[in-house]
């Protein structure tokens, strides 16, 4: 493994940015950052701008309105494939996702295609949630696994690591949700594909500072999204 680019969408993190950069880099002197700014009105964008100017290792994309997660990320995947990454990451600007995994997933991506950090695949790993979001979460997992059949104990996961080749196997323009079910959608694609999928687990810790990003849109988007995926497999779409 040559490089790694982790994709770090955002909308108001300046209070998380520039520790989120620090912590990341110093893991391992391949890993590279892109931050993918939705015109963030408290100055993320620009202190991406700034980071970026002080490392090489550190690039911003900024967009001019507020899009959601699943945009960012397809638009930080393209990116990355214009470049010569080997391993393509997802991780939350907030701290949920700890930095000190980031070895583990480079361990993992060794022998897998994609690599996801895992809540629930050694019990209920999550501190500081309120119950109520811990069943939605669990809840959602259980679901999923239910109706689409896939063996990922925690498909809504978004600390993932994709091998280059997973990334260009998929349309990207075909994958228009967003949020939970952007996450369900593309590691049920992989599956589908037949690629090697390993769980490590995480401890997720709730978000440090900021507000979180979870609305009811989200939710009633994965409700359906995964009888969509069931059906599309089922007409072999997928």
């Amino acid at each position: 493994m040559n490089k790694a680019l982790i994709i770090v969408p955002t909308y108001n993190e300046i209070e998380n940015i520039r520790k989120l950069v620090g912590e990341v880099l110093e893991k391992d002197s391949r890993l590279e950052m892109l931050i993918v700014d939705d015109n963030s009105p408290d100055g993320t964008g620009e202190l991406a701008d700034q980071l970026a100017e002080q490392d090489s290792r550190v690039h911003a994309i900024h967009r001019q309105d507020k899009l959601g997660l699943g945009s960012a990320y397809r638009e930080g995947f393209r990116w990355a494939l214009e470049g010569d990454y080997d391993l393509v990451f997802e991780m939350d600007a907030d701290f949920s996702h700890d930095p000190c995994y980031l070895k583990d997933f480079l361990k993992a991506a060794e022998d897998a295609d994609l690599v996801i950090g895992s809540r629930y695949v050694s019990g209920i790993n999550v501190v500081n949630w309120p119950m109520s979001r811990l069943l939605l979460s669990y809840g959602a997992s259980l679901y999923t696994r239910f109706i689409t059949g896939m063996p990922v104990k925690d498909p809504t996961a978004g600390f993932k690591c994709f091998r280059r080749e997973v990334l260009e196997s998929l349309d990207l323009g075909r994958i228009q949700s967003d949020g939970y079910s952007f996450q369900i959608e593309v590691s049920f694609k992989v599956w589908r594909k037949k690629f090697r999928i390993r769980e490590i687990p995480i401890v997720f810790v709730d978000r440090h500072s900021g507000t979180s990003k979870m609305n009811r849109r989200i939710v009633f988007e994965a409700v359906w999204m995964v009888w969509w995926l069931k059906l599309q497999a089922l007409m072999g779409l997928i």
